[in-house]
């Protein structure tokens, strides 16, 4: 099935969840099946930028508000420009205006086996550092933003438990949603 946004208008859909939760994969499927640019600057691409591994920048991070300040920047720069799919851990708060906001959830053991699964390495190391990750990232947002990012119920349009579908089936929930909410239209397939 092919989408459109209603003439005239701009979707901005802001994707949130903690790492392992399929956010990078959910909000590419989905800017591609809605022909719109996907937002995604992370943590990893600023190391990537900077030379630095992802460990240094989460470390660095500890002691300056530079990397995060950065990153949540120009992420919001870059969607509030036109129509996208934002996917970040801070998205749906960051991003105010969006259209949608969607958290993505799983438990700490379903996270840890998908990062495995992504990167490889020793589950219970992978398990050690997601929950370290975790932490961090709570007290650097509540810090900066005073946002607490296990707090999105009621900040979340819709939240999807991942746990045990596809990256396919989890677009396809944000997909009724936003056609329920009006916020697209089926087309002709091609």
């Amino acid at each position: 099935m092919k989408y459109k946004i209603p003439s005239g208008k701009k979707l901005r859909v802001a994707i949130s969840g903690k790492s392992g939760c399929g956010n990078t994969t959910v909000s590419t499927l989905l800017s591609e099946v809605l022909g719109v640019r996907l937002v995604n600057f992370t943590f990893r691409q600023l190391a990537a930028e900077k030379g630095m591994t992802l460990a240094q920048v989460i470390e660095a991070a500890k002691t300056s508000d530079i990397f995060d300040i950065e990153v949540d920047t120009r992420q919001v720069e870059l969607a509030r420009e036109d129509s996208c799919v934002l996917g970040s851990r801070l998205a749906i708060w960051m991003l105010k205006e969006a259209d949608e906001k969607v958290y993505l959830f799983a438990s700490d053991e379903v996270r840890a086996k998908r990062i495995q699964k992504r990167e490889g390495g020793s589950l219970e190391e992978i398990s050690s550092f997601t929950k370290m990750r975790d932490s961090e990232d709570t007290r650097r947002y509540k810090k900066l933003y005073q946002i607490d990012n296990n707090e999105f119920r009621d900040t979340a349009d819709l939240v999807i438990d991942v746990s045990d579908i596809s990256p396919e089936e989890i677009v396809e929930k944000i997909l009724s949603d936003l056609e329920r909410r009006n916020l697209i239209e089926k087309t002709s397939k091609e």
